[in-house]
Parts: C-alpha cells; sequence; structure tokens
C-alpha cells in the first residue's frame, strides 16, 4: 500500500523572541539592538549560509520600517518608487549593478537613512571596480556571525521538533548535533526529513531513524548519489 505524506508549510519564525543569542551571534545581535547608533547610518552583517543573519536582518527590518529589497532587484523601478527611509540589501548572488548599489548607498546616506547588509563575506572584500563603491563598502562597519555551536544547535533543533509538534527526547538531540553539519540550514533539512519519515512510517523518532535519515541528507547531497 502507498504511503501518502501531506505537505504543510513550514515557515520559519523571524520574531525577536525566536532568536537565540550565544557566541557566535552576539556580536551581530548587539548591533542590531544597538540602533540607531551606527557610524556612517549602516552595516553589513556576514557569516556562513544559514547563520541567521536574515532572522537578524527582519528584526531590524521591524523595528526600523525598513524596505527590503534584494541585489537584483536594484533597478530603474527600484530608483523611481524611491521615497527614503531605511532599507534592507540581501542576496548579493542575485547580481548587482555597481553603479546601481553605490547609486543606493548614496540616496539612503543624503535622505538620512540607515542601510543593513547581509552577505556571506565582508563588503570589504567584494571585488568591486568603481572606487567610490569600494571605499563606500570599506567604510561599512561589519560584524560577523560565526557557525553555531553545539549548545545552540541543540536549542534550535529542539525548537524546530516543537514548531512542528515532534517529540523527541534528549539522546536523539545529542546524537544529532554530533554529527550534522553546523548551520540551521542543516538543522531545517534535518527536521524535515526526520518529520516525513515519521509521517510515514508511523513511529516515534529514535536514534536508528535519526542515523537513516542523517544517511539520506549525505547521500542526496553527494555527486550522483556516491559517498
Amino acid at each position: 500500500m502507498n504511503q501518502y505524506v501531506f505537505e504543510y508549510d513550514h515557515q520559519p519564525a523571524f520574531d525577536e523572541a525566536e532568536f537565540l543569542v550565544a557566541d557566535s551571534n552576539a556580536d551581530a545581535r548587539a548591533w542590531i539592538d544597538r540602533w540607531p547608533d551606527w557610524d556612517g547610518r549602516g552595516l553589513a552583517i556576514w557569516g556562513p549560509k544559514g547563520s541567521g543573519k536574515t532572522h537578524l536582518a527582519d528584526i531590524w527590518r521591524r523595528r526600523s520600517g525598513a524596505r527590503l529589497v534584494n541585489a537584483a532587484g536594484i533597478g530603474p523601478d527600484f530608483f523611481d518608487s524611491w521615497q527614503g527611509g531605511n532599507l534592507v540589501l540581501e542576496d548579493r548572488v542575485g547580481g548587482f549593478s555597481e553603479s546601481g548599489l553605490l547609486h543606493v548607498i548614496n540616496l539612503v546616506r543624503e535622505d538620512g537613512g540607515y542601510l543593513l547588509i547581509t552577505d556571506t563575506a565582508p563588503p570589504a572584500r567584494w571585488r568591486v571596480s568603481l572606487p567610490d563603491l569600494r571605499s563606500r563598502l570599506a567604510a561599512l562597519p561589519a560584524v560577523a556571525i560565526g557557525r553555531p555551536e553545539d549548545d545552540l544547535i541543540a536549542a534550535v533543533l529542539a525548537k524546530q521538533f516543537r514548531d512542528r509538534q515532534i517529540k523527541v527526547n534528549d539522546g536523539v538531540i545529542s546524537y544529532l548535533v554530533l554529527r550534522m553539519e553546523r548551520s540551521f540550514d542543516a538543522i531545517g533539512t534535518i527536521v524535515e526529513n526526520l518529520d516525513r519519515l515519521s509521517l510515514v512510517e508511523k513511529r516515534p523518532i529514535t536514534v536508528p531513524r535519526a542515523r537513516r535519515a542523517l544517511e539520506t541528507i549525505f547521500l542526496d547531497s553527494s555527486p550522483d548519489g556516491e559517498t
């Protein structure tokens, strides 16, 4: 008999209370709390994918009323609709025009607004050719978020299981923490896989099932499915 699993949309919670502070992200959170006391009216938060940059950016966006735009969204329509204020700029991978980005930075500054940039590298290290843009980026305060430590990973795992109303014991959490990739993206993938496995098999999540989920994720992420 075929097993059918209904898909539910589990949206990440970006409320302030949901952000768990640890050594890896404490400096970045302190900068968010320090606003509007930012040198140069801007800040860059950088760190590996899945480290919590977007969560912090969303906390600041809600506080400041900032507009969110990704790099690919900086074009004629953006400038035509610009009415001043604060801005969050994410997703440099989407590509950006150096002249357009320089124009954005100047617009925000001239209008008395604040700019928050998130990326996997500090803006001072971006490869840009425009001297003025390079100078602006080098002057932007930048704070790093490191990879989450074990205690933070365990807390986020437990929370995501609770969010899905999944009961797991401490032994499962400890097993996963010692063996998984150190990122929030990996946490989401593991929880989703275990949720699906539990629904299909109609069994509670145990250490053997956690092992199977990790093995499946590892095989799926290997080239050609090879270990």
